[in-house]
């Protein structure tokens, strides 16, 4: 049991559930109000809502691959909860690295769930940007969720978290 001085996994943990039910939520409104491939301009030019289902990870990497990539992806989501809940518990006194690996872990386990639950991850959040048409068709960034959002937020969480610690180090 954690005592208050080591500090406490539970507001972790409940800051990683808030990021699944966020994550979840938001991909049930979707599939309720949108068919696949339904697109609906927000910020016309720039934003839409979109549904769309990636059965690989990043950048569909894997998408075409013959289904055994569910069941590897949903897997290492979740060995990799498992290695953050153990990276909390050993440097609880380290909020921002902390926050950081909590945010990959909502993230990671909220497309878990969309890959046990439907073999795919439903994505629907989709940016236009006029520089990247050389690199994605139309300029169109791929499409995510709020789930690779709180992982891409967690990630550059890392990222400072080291160069705040290796700053201090100096």
């Amino acid at each position: 049991m954690a005592t208050q001085s080591r500090g406490s996994l539970a507001p972790w943990l409940a800051l990683a559930a808030l990021v699944v039910l966020a994550d979840q939520f938001t991909k049930t409104l979707i599939i309720g109000w949108f068919q696949l491939g339904d697109s609906r301009p927000v910020i016309d030019g720039f934003f839409n809502l979109v549904r769309a289902h990636n059965a690989g990870a990043a950048f569909s990497f894997l998408a075409d691959a013959s289904g055994w990539q569910r069941w590897f992806f949903a897997a290492l989501g979740l060995a990799a909860s498992g290695f953050i809940v153990w990276m909390i518990r050993s440097h609880p006194t380290q909020k921002l690295f902390c926050f950081a690996v909590t945010m990959i872990m909502g993230g990671a386990l909220g497309n878990v769930i969309d890959r046990l639950l439907h073999g795919h991850v439903v994505d629907f959040l989709q940016f236009r940007f006029a520089f990247l048409e050389g690199l994605f068709r139309g300029g169109y960034f791929p499409s995510f969720n709020v789930a690779d959002s709180a992982i891409t937020l967690g990630a550059i969480c890392l990222v400072l978290d080291e160069l705040l610690r290796v700053r201090r180090a100096r």
